[in-house]
């Protein structure tokens, strides 16, 4: 008895994290079944997400080619992304944010819009419409490229340049993949052809899951148009799906970098015109080989991304009895 009291009288008297150690021991203990069961899970999760980003976290403070051993500098790589990184500073994150600014929130909205205009069709043609629309994501950017690329070909016979020359528009074949003028809108228009995925289908499940009754009951209300229907009840009743697809557009569009290199078939486009911010990790990464560097952009690039998924769920997550 007196061990006991002893025991209980040390346990009181242990750190806090001592404490909550020992809790948190004692309630995996206790469900101890639950976490047999997903234990697959987190162990794929820690070799293939969190290991890796430790290793990036790493490698940042370090100057590291891929041959050596990394070597200790610090910060150093930070500073020079800020202080003498020109084609970053200048180019690929100015694009980057003007990619993701008009994708994010245009493939958002498309995909809003679009999902509520096929939940509006007849149930026999819906599916039709759906599959029609979510065929861009599940073609690839390989195939989509290949279209886009011809259509965008810098000789009579690209569709664009043809099209153009027989209603007069121009005089000789421009050069739309070759010329920075051109080269982001039509990285823009691909990109927003291509980006009912995912968060299509999550606005697509939230619409339909909308209780009917809620618009008779708006009606009574004094609810008069669709317009008012969508502001005061399909938006606030669909804010879990619209949380999810609004992180997976935006975070998705921040990632996005294939989509030069698939159009233009350079890893470095003309004059930096389409260089983001994964384009400029390649380039550290697979072609200098500073590997060091690379990874801290990797760490910016992950913080940047968690930040815009916390300003989405600070804007769509559900506020108090909603």
């Amino acid at each position: 008895m007196n061990q006991l009291k002893t025991a209980v009288h040390n346990s009181r008297s242990a750190p806090l994290f001592v404490r909550r150690l020992e809790r948190m021991i004692g309630n995996v203990w206790r469900d101890r079944v639950a976490y047999f069961f997903i234990a697959p899970f987190l162990i794929c999760f820690a070799i293939f997400i969190l290991l890796p980003v430790l290793m990036a976290g790493l490698l940042s403070v370090t100057s590291f080619n891929g041959f050596s051993f990394p070597r200790f500098i610090g910060f150093n790589n930070y500073i020079s992304l800020v202080t003498q990184d020109f084609v970053f500073m200048k180019h690929a994150l100015p694009n980057t944010f003007k990619f993701a600014l008009l994708v994010g929130p245009g493939g958002y909205m498309l995909s809003f819009i679009f999902a509520w205009l096929i939940t509006r069709l007849p149930k026999q043609i819906r599916d039709v419409y759906t599959l029609a629309f979510y065929t861009p994501s599940l073609a690839g950017g390989i195939a989509l490229a290949v279209v886009w690329a011809a259509a965008f070909s810098g000789d009579k016979v690209g569709y664009v340049n043809n099209l153009l020359l027989r209603l007069g528009i121009i005089d000789s074949p421009q050069l739309w993949l070759a010329d920075p003028k051109y080269l982001m809108t039509i990285m823009i228009i691909v990109s927003l052809w291509t980006s009912f995925s995912v968060g299509f289908l999550a606005m697509l499940a939230g619409l339909q899951t909308v209780n009917p009754e809620l618009y008779e009951a708006g009606k009574i209300d004094g609810i008069k148009n669709s317009l008012q229907e969508v502001f005061y009840i399909t938006v606030p009743s669909m804010k879990p799906q619209m949380l999810f697809s609004a992180v997976m557009t935006i975070v998705g569009t921040l990632k996005a970098g294939a989509i030069s290199t698939q159009l233009t078939g350079a890893v470095i486009t003309p004059s930096y015109a389409g260089h983001l911010f994964i384009n400029h990790i390649d380039d550290y990464a697979f072609i200098r080989f500073e590997l060091g560097y690379a990874s801290s952009l990797c760490v910016v690039l992950l913080i940047v991304s968690y930040a815009v998924m916390k300003l989405c769920y600070r804007l769509f997550a559900p506020k108090g009895d909603e």
